[in-house]
């Protein structure tokens, strides 16, 4: 299969490990939401990796050491609701700092496309690293919606992070937003007939809020 330069797998023994488990339905939403959370800072960790530095000076025990520090005031955690705020906790126990923006998109399940009900993000765009939380890109509708509306407002700066993703969300978004770089924790077989990921982990959102 052919990976767009924009799209990265992120293959951890430890991401691996615990997307097993949160595949199994029989794993209830408390233990489920756990796992979530801790998939997502370990996507985190290589998705933040390029984030820019600035240079300052801090005093340690022995000397002076220049250090680099993130703007985290300029990070901006942006959840589609509802599923993508089960990945919020395990960004800010990594960035505590950062700002919220909130997209509420839901899929039509008739035409399977994302229908728009709320939207509010930090002002001054143009100054902010957005990262955009959804754990399942399936048909890619959700989110190229999403960075549609960020691009729309100035937003030149962002980044995708889901857990399971599906090839034909993939091609969508990677079609789309050649610029927009997208971390997942797996790359799937395809979509069923009714747009769930196979093998997939069933609704993200009726499975972190017990919901199903």
């Amino acid at each position: 299969m052919n990976i767009p330069d924009n799209f990265q797998v992120i293959d951890h023994s430890l991401i691996h490990h615990k997307l097993g488990i949160i595949r199994d339905k029989n794993t209830g939403p408390k233990e489920f939401r756990e796992l979530v959370t801790e998939a997502t800072m370990l996507l985190a960790y290589e998705a933040t990796k390029n984030l820019s530095l600035k240079d300052a000076e801090v005093q340690t025990p022995i000397a002076t050491a220049q250090v680099g520090t993130v703007e985290v005031a300029d990070i901006v955690l942006v959840p589609i609701l509802r599923a993508g705020l089960g990945m919020v906790d395990g960004m800010l126990k990594l960035i505590p700092n950062a700002r919220l923006g909130y997209v509420g998109m839901e899929r039509n399940d008739e035409t399977h496309q994302p229908v728009d009900y709320y939207f509010k993000i930090p002002n001054q765009e143009q100054k902010r690293t957005f990262i955009v939380l959804d754990p399942m890109l399936a048909t890619g509708g959700t989110i190229i919606s999403t960075v549609d509306r960020l691009k729309d407002l100035g937003a030149d700066r962002i980044l995708c992070m889901c857990i399971i993703s599906a090839p034909e969300g993939m091609e969508a978004f990677c079609k789309r937003h050649q610029d927009v770089k997208v971390y997942t924790g797996a790359l799937d077989d395809h979509l069923n007939s009714n747009k769930y990921i196979v093998p997939g982990l069933g609704d993200a959102g009726d499975r972190l809020f017990g919901t199903d």
